[in-house]
């Protein structure tokens, strides 16, 4: 065999492969469009939720251990909050109390946000346990 068939040969089983590769790729990165569909919109609240969501305290708040807290609000949705701890974020909904302490609770991850009027803590729901306490936010300085 000559060496330019050799050549040529070996350039378009590289062409072949490289066409398979490409084909592969692009299934795989249309699948995985697939597969994750996009989130469901949230709920609208009650306004009996609205109205505890208005007493939120919002912002980074110190904790024992010298642990961080940040609560942020959801800007696409009145009513909805994000925290933050040790790297995990968590979507809370506030939810009625009879005591008059605020109380968010996120049912899927099973944690509850919990504030009183000198600090707030963080509970999972799950086993009834603290999950960080002594929260403080700075309008809750004594």
């Amino acid at each position: 065999m000559s060496h330019i068939a050799t050549t040529a040969t070996a350039a378009r089983a590289l062409i072949a492969a490289l066409i398979g590769a490409s084909c592969a790729l692009s299934a795989g990165s249309a699948l995985a469009a697939r597969k994750a569909p996009p989130p469901a919109p949230l709920a609208d609240l009650s306004e009996e939720q609205i109205a505890n969501a208005e007493r939120v305290l919002t912002g980074p708040q110190q904790c024992e251990f010298k642990q961080t807290i940040k609560v942020e609000s959801v800007p696409e949705k009145a009513g909805y909050f994000r925290i933050q701890h040790k790297g995990k974020k968590y979507l809370l909904v506030p939810e009625p109390t009879t005591t008059g302490a605020v109380r968010l609770e996120d049912k899927k991850a099973g944690v509850v946000w919990l504030q009183i009027a000198n600090k707030s803590m963080l509970m999972n729901a799950k086993i009834g346990q603290r999950m960080v306490d002594e929260c403080i936010h700075p309008t809750q300085q004594i």
